[in-house]
């Protein structure tokens, strides 16, 4: 691929996405294009991109992006965020909620839903202390694909073997051939949905507990300022966001602040919070 041909990919996919792709990784680009080549019939990668540039086709535009979209994810990853989320998050917005007994969960980039079923099951597990509670967890993700496998709720003898503990897999899932089915119980506590992070969650209204771990990493600065808006427009003013161990709201935004002494967990600025319920 020449110098003109990536710059055109990679500013496609920066407009599209929020990915910024180096020219170091051109042969990534590379790598994962050749399968879209071959899927529209063509010989080669310039006459991909040369198909980008002079017809736009919309759908030939998504394969390209949810080609390049990194889908990696494995059950209870990191574990920490989890143990924060029963031991720390959830008793909080358990006190605070008591009245409604509701809260609400959004996991960004949920890529096959492990995320939000690995959230599912941790509920699924306090049952008994979470009685009369509604909590509603919606994933969402750019790749049409992606989302469609996490509905489905199948998963490979490597994916389950990556992270989830043996008593949840026996508890929560059925061997099918070479796969294994996640229960309809757990399914059924998680909607999922396609959704781009570079548009404003409005649409996806307020929620108490928001995941966006490990996407902003592909990001630049101005777009991971762009998401972190976003979502603080539709957190709760006492809410929680965790991020991926190596992200940081730190020189990017002032909606956010670091909960002291918990990696990874940041809840909105004590000022924007205080404004916030000012204007209300």
């Amino acid at each position: 691929m020449n110098t003109a041909d990536f710059q055109m990919m990679a500013t496609m996919l920066k407009e599209q996405s929020g990915l910024v792709i180096t020219p170091e990784k051109a042969y990534l680009v590379e790598n994962r294009l050749q399968p879209v080549a071959r899927k529209w019939g063509f010989g080669n990668l310039d006459q991909l991109v040369g198909a980008l540039r002079t017809r736009p086709d919309g759908k030939l535009r998504k394969d390209v992006v949810d080609a390049m979209t990194t889908n990696e994810s494995l059950f209870f990853r990191d574990i920490k965020p989890f143990d924060l989320m029963r031991d720390v998050v959830l008793p909080q917005l358990m006190t605070a909620r008591a009245s409604a007994k509701r809260i609400r969960i959004w996991c960004a980039a949920c890529s096959s839903g492990q995320e939000p079923y690995s959230l599912a099951m941790l509920f699924s597990e306090m049952q008994a202390k979470l009685a009369g509670w509604r909590i509603e967890i919606l994933a969402t993700d750019l790749c049409s694909e992606m989302v469609a496998k996490a509905k489905a709720g199948t998963y490979s003898q490597f994916e389950v073997q990556r992270g989830l503990p043996i008593t949840l897999l026996v508890k929560y899932f059925k061997q099918e051939g070479d796969r294994w089915q996640l229960s309809d119980a757990i399914r059924s506590q998680v909607s999922f949905r396609e959704y781009n992070l570079l548009e404003h969650p409005r649409s996806l209204g307020q929620f108490d507990v928001v995941f966006c771990r490990n996407v902003l990493i592909y990001f630049d600065q101005p777009t991971k300022g762009k998401v972190l808006a976003g979502v603080a427009d539709q957190l709760a003013p006492d809410g929680a966001l965790f991020l991926g161990g190596a992200e940081t709201v730190l020189g990017i935004t002032d909606r956010f602040e670091p909960v002291p002494a918990q990696r990874g967990l940041y809840r909105v600025t004590q000022k924007t919070a205080g404004s916030m319920r000012a204007a209300v």
